[in-house]
């Protein structure tokens, strides 16, 4: 087996470039070092690795580095820009086959999430990237799960190629707005992150019907008005004719050709709180992301001061990480629960109470059509109720077929009924006797959340990662 300890240049350069990923958001991190241990199956490195949730519900293990931290580009953001004084790494397309197999031979990762800065040029920067799938997926045999960050301003073909070679592709927007962008990101446009969305959202379409499957990922409803007033209309949807493929000739003798494109799908990134703009900008952007490229996932990255610059936040400014969170609950709503960015916010309220999670603000926001009757609600509303996910109301729906739900009932299902109680009746009745009033109930559900709220805050100095899951008992549709 490989010594990989006798390498001290390949430690070196993981140990830069596994630290420069950290800011790429594409997984949940865990945080933790915990290495191998008599009787216990696998380890969990800090340095480079990530979890990930495949198709089937399993967490996995990803090596998570950027190929280089070299860039060409003067992101004012980014720790990696080119005017910033930072230890520089290259790793070779050999050198990272190297890490993921040895790596992969230890039971350390399942998987791989690559990255890069911008070397050279965006085409010789992809053309490696591609070198080093096609080296793992060919000489290396590797068929593990790979997600890789394509660079924006690649030539088409070496963006197919990738899609063909990679388990998941994305583009990172990095900024909501083409104003923002251009102040902050100056050597980037919109139309260059958005042509390749476009073309790559088309072609999973089109290896999607070519066998047999929808072309649209699956997706609550989610209004289509905002696609042109944010991206223009030339922005392409799937159903549309100006969402086209990459498109090669099939007499091209090349077996990878016969690999499905992206059947992960393809997501992208968005920096939270480096710039101005207000939660209904990010989630209204979010939405026409979903509706005219059907995105997987759009990440959020809460901003870490970490460069002296006057148009960014000074240096001692907090993390915004309760803000970030609650943006990924807004982001669940618009794809599990049907909401649309406007119902969530408005013009006149364009930020998120941070007091409590967005379900529970609409439905304070809606008390007049609340408390709704469990036994007579249609899916669409119990999808609304706070407390209430994907997998109880279908448990609910499919108890109504029998007979009466009751309390006793949905606490069975796992509602969570220590919100959802003042918003819905069983058989005509309230869980408890309590005022259908906003005061009121806010009062109740904050007492109830201001523990998690500290948790997030207290995240910024213990490193923890928050969970959907298992810190707000959110269900998995």
């Amino acid at each position: 087996m490989y010594d990989l300890s006798a390498n001290d240049s390949l430690k070196e350069k993981l140990t830069i470039l596994s630290d420069a990923a950290k800011y790429d958001v594409a997984c949940t991190s865990s945080g933790v070092s915990r290495g191998g241990k008599e009787g216990y199956l696998g380890n969990s490195v800090a340095a480079g690795v990530c979890h990930a949730f495949s198709a089937d519900g399993r967490c996995i293990s990803l090596l998570k580095i950027l190929m280089t931290n070299h860039c060409i580009y003067d992101c004012k953001y980014c720790k990696n820009r080119v005017s910033n004084d930072v230890e520089r790494a290259l790793f070779t397309p050999e050198e990272i086959c190297t890490l993921t197999i040895e790596f992969y031979k230890r039971n350390y990762i399942e998987g791989l999430f690559l990255s890069s800065g911008v070397y050279r040029n965006p085409d010789y920067t992809m053309e490696k990237i591609c070198e080093t799938l096609r080296l793992l997926r060919t000489k290396y045999k590797f068929n593990g799960y790979i997600h890789v960050k394509a660079i924006p301003g690649a030539s088409e073909e070496l963006l197919y190629s990738a899609g063909l070679l990679a388990d998941r592709i994305s583009i990172n927007m990095e900024l909501p707005t083409e104003q923002s962008l251009s102040k902050l990101a100056p050597n980037k446009t919109m139309k260059n992150i958005i042509e390749p969305m476009n073309r790559i959202s088309g072609t999973i379409a089109g290896h999607r019907v070519a066998i047999g499957k929808s072309a649209r990922m699956e997706r609550c409803g989610i209004n289509k008005h905002l696609v042109n007033s944010i991206f223009g209309p030339e922005a392409g949807r799937i159903e549309g004719s100006s969402n086209q493929p990459f498109l090669y000739p099939a007499e091209r003798n090349d077996a990878l050709l016969r690999r499905p494109f992206a059947p992960a799908g393809q997501s992208t990134q968005m920096i939270i709180g480096a710039s101005n703009e207000t939660d209904l900008e990010l989630i209204r952007t979010t939405q026409a992301l979903y509706q005219s490229f059907d995105l997987k996932r759009v990440f959020y990255s809460a901003y870490i001061p970490i460069n002296d610059d006057d148009i960014l936040p000074g240096k001692d400014t907090p993390v915004p990480l309760l803000r970030e969170h609650r943006l990924y609950q807004a982001d669940w709503l618009l794809r599990y629960y049907g909401f649309g960015a406007e119902e969530i916010l408005t013009k006149d309220n364009p930020f998120l109470d941070y007091r409590v999670d967005p379900k529970c603000s609409w439905a304070l926001n809606h008390l007049d059509i609340f408390p709704v009757e469990i036994n007579r609600a249609p899916v669409e509303m119990l999808l609304r109720v706070p407390g209430i996910g994907p997998t109880s109301v279908k448990r609910i729906i499919s108890a109504r077929r029998y007979g009466n739900v009751n309390f006793e009932m949905l606490k069975r299902m796992h509602v969570v009924l220590k919100r959802a109680q003042y918003f819905i009746t069983c058989n005509g009745k309230m869980l408890n006797h309590t005022p259908i009033e906003q005061r009121f109930i806010m009062g109740q559900l904050t007492d109830l959340e201001h523990r998690e709220v500290y948790q997030i805050e207290d995240s910024l100095n213990t490193g923890r990662q928050m969970s959907l899951f298992s810190d707000y008992n959110l269900e998995m549709a």
